[in-house]
């Protein structure tokens, strides 16, 4: 049997309804749907730094003895966030952002 070249993530997801093994293993899993994301989708951006805050102010080294357990401990910090509720606010201007995002390399190191 010759060996079957898997190719890169976009090619996967591009073939994806092209390949029958694909269609009928998601046939057979509806819980699990495939969902273009952009990658210029900046909203994610922010939906990880979300899951960063609850990690590292919620979840961090706890012990749950069930999932449950652990929806409480989110629930509750959730609910305390928006209770304190605030929103995100960016330090720099547009500009500034622009301004060092298109700033010219100080050398060329070849790589």
């Amino acid at each position: 049997m010759e060996p079957r070249r898997v190719g890169t993530f976009s090619e996967q997801v591009r073939g994806l309804s092209d390949e029958r093994h694909h269609r009928d293993w998601l046939a057979a899993n509806p819980r699990i749907q495939v969902h273009f994301t952009p990658t210029s989708g900046s909203w994610l951006n922010l939906v990880e730094v979300w899951f960063g805050i609850i990690e590292r102010q919620a979840i961090h080294r706890g012990t749950f003895g069930s999932v449950k357990d652990l929806n409480a401990k989110i629930r509750a910090f959730v609910d305390g966030w928006n209770d304190r509720c605030h929103p995100f606010v960016w330090t720099k201007t547009a500009d500034e952002i622009l301004k060092k995002a298109n700033r010219q390399t100080t050398s060329n190191t070849g790589h």
